[in-house]
């Protein structure tokens, strides 16, 4: 599998005209080589692969890393420039999203015989789409996400902190097996719905409001995304209209999805019936974004997007409505785009329910 990715990296070289390829990046280098390490370097060339890191992660790079060679080094820059003069490297496409404008600057003042040309596009394009194993990984993170919201849901009550919910939640999911939190999870009550990124405050959780949650957990790497908004005893109408709404348009949005179909079809379908229904200018993100080694990457589902949907592609679906001074709704799935249709990952209930306010 691993080796593989290393063939397509090598179909970049080609198509680019490019000597190596210089990888950095922590996603990229488990992704291409395996290695899980927090420092280390991959060049590929079209007939061999170099794995340099330092003496911490010697070791495991050895039982880890698909390459043909690992060298540990004291001195990372110097490393790598002897191994490109002696590859004979004169044109390297490198992660230009993972250097700062700094650590860019001394890479190119130490290989200065170097030309440097950025592949963040294509290496992006490579990992959208996912394969077997890629696949099991994302439905176990997905499943754990269910089971345990399943197990906090009924703990959650009025008078609760927002913070104390996003607590019981990440708990229960690393208890559960999961190996970190996916971000910091967004607990959003009453008017603080209306914030997308509503992180858990010191709020407390009141009757008669609308509750947005979103959260995920990671597993073999791989992220899981999903967010659920549920009532507190009664709400108004004009809460319920608002979920009703975004609970139609994400269901349009997941009818909507075929092969080849263009992202920013699936988002306007989405945003269209949120518009036609008073509340466009409440809908201010994308409808979504990829998922897989990071739980935000390619494809992104936008009016900008200029992708194609295709099979093995999984993305986030989440419209939205957040109104100011009222609170807001979300409600996200992430779902499989395969030949046969598409499939959700995340299996939480997302139709209305409330729980009972006493």
């Amino acid at each position: 599998m691993l080796k593989s990715r290393v063939n397509r990296l090598r179909d970049i070289l080609r198509v680019k005209n490019l000597d190596a390829l210089l990888l950095q990046g922590s996603v990229n280098l488990r992704y291409f080589c395996g290695f899980t390490g927090s420092d280390g370097a991959l060049l590929v060339t079209l007939h061999q692969t170099l794995f340099l890191t330092d003496s911490r992660y010697t070791t495991q790079a050895k039982t880890e890393v698909l390459a043909d060679d690992v060298l540990e080094y004291s001195d990372k820059l110097a490393a790598m420039d002897h191994q490109f003069n002696v590859l004979l490297v004169k044109h390297v496409g490198f992660e230009s999203k993972v250097l700062s404008v700094d650590q860019f600057h001394r890479l190119e003042n130490k290989c200065s015989t170097l030309t440097f040309q950025a592949v963040d596009d294509e290496l992006s394009s490579l990992r959208q789409i996912k394969d077997e194993e890629e696949l099991s990984f994302l439905d176990e993170a997905a499943r754990l996400n269910c089971v345990a919201f399943q197990e906090v849901f009924p703990r959650i009550q009025a008078g609760m902190t927002e913070r104390e919910v996003a607590l019981d939640l990440e708990f229960t999911l690393r208890r559960l097996g999961g190996e970190d939190k996916a971000f910091d999870l967004i607990v959003a009550s009453g008017v603080r719905g209306a914030l997308p990124h509503g992180i858990a405050s010191d709020k407390k959780i009141e009757c008669g409001e609308l509750v947005t949650i979103d959260f995920g957990t990671r597993c073999n790497g791989y992220y899981s995304d999903e967010t659920v908004t549920f009532g507190v005893g009664n709400v108004s109408d004009q809460l319920r209209t608002m979920f009703d709404v975004v609970l139609h348009a994400h269901d349009l949005a997941l009818e909507s999805l075929e092969i080849a179909v263009a992202a920013k079809e699936v988002d306007r379908v989405a945003r269209d019936y949120i518009h036609d229904h008073g509340f466009g200018e409440y809908f201010g993100h994308g409808l979504g974004h990829g998922v897989g080694l990071e739980v935000h990457e390619s494809p992104t589902l936008s009016p900008r997007s200029e992708v194609r949907l295709g099979a093995g592609m999984v993305f986030t679906v989440e419209p939205g409505i957040y109104v100011p001074g009222v609170g807001g709704v979300r409600i996200e799935d992430t779902v499989l785009l395969s030949m046969d249709g598409y499939r959700c990952l995340t299996q939480c209930q997302k139709s209305y329910r409330a729980i009972t306010c006493t």
